[in-house]
């Protein structure tokens, strides 16, 4: 029998352990929520400027945004289906595919993301609240304004996240609704300026390197969840059909269109009406520059709603993910640390640098890594049939040793040469305009091909690999390996740590 859910206020005491069945009440509903909520943001509206701020006209603009969303969903949805089958996150779940200790590349890669994702949702809120407040109650834009902003949506992020995941989903409950309902309201305020004919600056030579950067930039966000998406679904019980999790991680990607065609519009009016705020990349002050006196107010609450449901999704898995890596340190403690340590990158950033320069670089470079260690993880779950054993997943997190996932010295070998070799490709073949170009960015005519080639070289890499040097027959489950063959090896027991086991 199902247990009914703990209340709201009860703080989550799981780590990254199987969450019991009993437990598992979630729905793929739940999934649709959480992952549309915390993109259905401000932050989110910045990243849909980017095709304007590159020079594209509006209607090359929604096409790159349509290409962006759409790849990104497809490559992210596969992603979905590991939390319901091992009951734990992605990260520990990578354990079967590049080793018991291999397994904090996803752990890393998730950290990196979070704080990014985490850093562009608290700025972009921060600032449209501050200058909502400005225009309607005089609040002066001052330092001291936006230190005060930023620190309030931090601190209210950290509660929620430290509460955890059945807060963090009453949350979000709220945020998709009400901050649809205001992208609503703002197609209303901002209709009799939207001229869909605007021609963008764009030179044609140029042409190929804007559309694919822009792509890019917006395929981030959905491929961003990859490493989170098992923190929540790991509460949906494993009976669930997978087609139905695929479904729903697909759907509100696609939902996410809302947002990105919100900032891509609004952009495209402040290019016309108010060019100087884009010129010095300030998409928030631009759209209240435009912005009849009437919506300023839905501006704050969107900025609020959204900053909360972006926030939240980002921080609850690292928090959780980061107290696996370091055992002595328990979930909510291990939240606040990487809290903190994420306000910090926050104020350094926004007071001392091109934030939003650094923050869309910064986001491209860690999707161009993040894409194919997805891509290992996605062939690896063909390869095994969907196979794994629940507790040799456990063993990096109680400090154990051996087990079907132990291969060399804790690392297999197969997968982390996949990802490593793809994601150094992918970084030397970036080429964002203006922004970040690698040593080979340039070979392709100024298009960036960064992130085919490094899906290209992780999937043939990898499957080459299996293929050429099989891994042992006990990584399979009872029907055997897909597409690959095993290799009859025997495989070390699981041990505590008091016990020698040979290498």
């Amino acid at each position: 029998m199902v247990e009914q859910p703990p209340p709201l206020t009860r703080v989550e005491t799981n780590g990254i352990e199987r969450i019991p069945d009993a437990e598992r009440t979630a729905t793929p509903f739940d999934l649709f929520r959480l992952a549309f909520g915390g993109a259905n943001t401000f932050s989110t509206c910045v990243l849909g400027a980017f095709p304007i701020l590159f020079g594209l006209s509006f209607w090359q603009g929604l096409a790159a945004t349509l290409l962006g969303v759409l790849a990104g969903a497809l490559i992210l949805c596969p992603m979905a289906i590991f939390g319901p089958i091992n009951g734990t996150n992605n990260a520990v779940s990578s354990s079967a595919h590049l080793g018991v200790h291999g397994r904090i590349v996803g752990s890393f890669l998730s950290l990196l993301t979070a704080v990014a994702f985490f850093s562009l949702a608290v700025w972009s809120s921060g600032d449209a609240l501050v200058g909502g407040a400005h225009r309607l109650f005089g609040v002066p834009r001052s330092t001291l304004s936006y230190a005060i902003a930023y620190a309030v949506f931090a601190g209210l992020v950290l509660v929620v996240c430290t509460y955890g995941f059945r807060f963090m989903l009453f949350v979000n409950k709220i945020a998709v609704v009400s901050a649809t309902a205001l992208f609503v309201l703002g197609v209303v305020a901002f209709a009799g300026d939207f001229d869909p004919s605007y021609a963008g600056t764009i030179a044609q030579d140029a042409f190929w390197p804007a559309f694919i950067g822009s792509a890019l930039i917006v395929l981030a966000n959905p491929v961003s969840f990859g490493a989170f998406l098992g923190d929540w679904s790991r509460y949906i019980p494993a009976s669930t059909p997978h087609r139905k999790v695929v479904a729903a991680a697909f759907l509100s990607q696609v939902a996410t269109l809302v947002p990105f065609v919100f900032g891509l519009a609004t952009a495209s009016i402040i290019a016309s009406a108010a060019p100087s705020y884009l010129e010095r990349q300030d998409f928030v002050g631009g759209l209240l520059a435009i912005a009849p006196q009437w919506f300023f107010l839905p501006v704050c609450l969107l900025a609020l709603i959204g900053g909360m449901s972006t926030g939240t999704t980002a921080l609850y898995g690292t928090g959780l993910d980061f107290s696996s890596v370091f055992p002595r340190l328990s979930r909510v403690q291990a939240t606040v640390l990487v809290g903190a340590l994420a306000v910090v990158f926050i104020f350094v950033g926004r007071f001392g640098f091109d934030l939003v320069r650094s923050i869309s670089t910064f986001a491209t470079l860690i999707i161009t890594c993040t894409t194919p260690w997805m891509v290992v993880m996605m062939l690896g779950l063909f390869t095994r049939r969907g196979w794994y054993d629940p507790e040799a997943l456990q063993v990096f997190n109680r400090r154990q040793r051996g087990g079907r996932y132990w291969f060399a010295h804790g690392w297999n070998w197969r997968g982390m040469t996949a990802w490593w070799v793809a994601a150094v490709v992918g970084v030397l073949f970036t080429n964002i305009p203006g922004q970040f170009v690698g040593p080979l960015g340039g070979l392709a005519g100024g298009v960036d091909v960064s992130l085919p080639l490094s899906i290209a070289v992780a999937a043939v890499l990898f499957l080459a690999l299996l293929l050429v040097f099989p891994e042992p027959r006990a990584v399979y489950g009872p029907d055997g390996p897909r597409l690959v063959r095993a290799a009859d090896v025997p495989v070390l027991p699981i041990t505590s740590p008091a016990v020698p086991v040979p290498a």
